[in-house]
């Protein structure tokens, strides 16, 4: 990781979550926001059956906010996850990478015991 990772505060009194994000990701997504020109934008981290390996990511902007949804705060960016990924998303970050070989969001998972060669998918 070429950045160092935000510690996020809850925004509500929700549950939390322990996913992380770097400060390179948390300009990004707020570029990215401030590029569709909303500000009820969150970036929505969830895990999903899928993939080579089993088990996929998702990253995308959400408005919504669903009952069992954690977000936390990171510097002006929430970042949710469903309640059902929460365990999966544990200690990761969440990184951006721009460089000539990669440009990108990035998970960086300590739960993933395994992925496919494609990068896409963990077990």
């Amino acid at each position: 990781m070429t950045d160092t990772a935000l510690t996020g505060t809850p925004t509500s009194d929700e549950p939390s979550h322990g996913v992380l994000l770097t400060d390179a990701a948390a300009d990004k997504v707020r570029s990215l926001i401030d590029q569709e020109g909303r500000d009820d934008l969150r970036l929505r981290l969830a895990v999903q059956p899928g993939g080579c390996s089993g088990l996929i990511y998702q990253l995308y902007f959400d408005e919504r906010l669903l009952d069992g949804d954690a977000t936390v705060g990171f510097d002006g960016v929430e970042v949710v996850v469903d309640r059902m990924s929460v365990p999966y998303l544990d200690g990761a970050t969440v990184d951006f990478e721009d460089t000539i070989q990669k440009q990108g969001f990035t998970i960086d998972n300590p739960n993933a015991q395994g992925s496919c060669a494609c990068g896409d998918s963990f077990h």
